[in-house]
């Protein structure tokens, strides 16, 4: 999607600050003890409350609202009778519609005790994200993006999921620009244009280079097995550099 009016943005900005603050709800409620089921029933009501609803039930009939993704999972973790442990590392992704407009956010988090390994791992997720955000211009590459992250998960020994990419999003919850690589891309030649709205979303591992099914449908383990993070913003590209729309009410990210 291109943004073309203030409306547009407006909207694009009130589906963001839902998704994202979804997430804080979520994530405050998180602790030893409590269910995915029941993670996803908070996120459930927040949507419904503020006018929402769930983007991967309505788009792909996803078995929830909300993915939850625990430990070995590394994506679309299915809400169910899992029970969080102390320790465990939770992935969450929201992405919601509301009037006709998409956005998509996540984030990873260690319930404590966190061993040192796996609170640097968090730290530098969102510093991956970051760092390819950071990229984001109009007339620029999207491979920037990419190769940024790439040089710094090259440079802080960590490895990228490479086949969980970004997207195109706006007016559906995966469009154009499809497939947008978070890892070094020699083939990614498109260019940023002024309004563009799409995610920017890496996973960064422990040693994980892939994703793939396994025995439950929906649910991605990565390839080798390992301890996998992800953070994601939807974005506009804009003349003044990236706008991230899903910045919630607590102002995290």
């Amino acid at each position: 999607m291109i943004v073309e009016t203030e409306e547009e943005l407006a909207a694009l900005k009130d589906i963001g600050r839902i998704c994202a603050t979804a997430i804080e709800k979520m994530a405050a409620a998180l602790e030893p003890g409590i269910t995915t089921l029941e993670l996803d029933n908070i996120g459930r009501a927040f949507l419904e409350q503020n006018g929402a609803q769930s983007a991967p039930e309505v788009t792909y009939r996803f078995p929830g609202a909300t993915c939850i993704s625990v430990n070995e999972e590394v994506a679309h973790g299915i809400p169910g009778d899992r029970v969080i442990a102390a320790s465990d590392l939770v992935n969450i992704d929201v992405s919601a519609e509301k009037n006709g407009f998409f956005s998509d956010t996540g984030a990873s988090f260690a319930v404590p005790p966190v061993t040192s390994k796996v609170k640097r791992l968090c730290r530098d997720g969102k510093r991956a994200m970051w760092t390819g955000i950071n990229q984001v211009k109009p007339g620029g590459g999207f491979s920037a993006i990419g190769n940024a992250i790439g040089d710094f998960a090259r440079k802080n020994r960590y490895s990228l999921i490479q086949n969980l990419a970004s997207h195109g999003i706006g007016r559906s919850l995966h469009e154009e620009p499809a497939e947008l690589s978070t890892w070094p891309d020699k083939s990614e030649r498109r260019i940023i244009a002024e309004g563009q709205v799409f995610t920017v979303e890496p996973f960064l591992s422990l040693g994980g280079e892939w994703a793939e099914e396994e025995d439950r449908e929906w649910v991605l383990y990565s390839v080798p097995q390992a301890l996998t993070v992800q953070f994601e913003h939807t974005i506009v590209a804009t003349r003044n550099g990236p706008l991230v729309l899903t910045m919630g009410d607590g102002a995290g990210g």
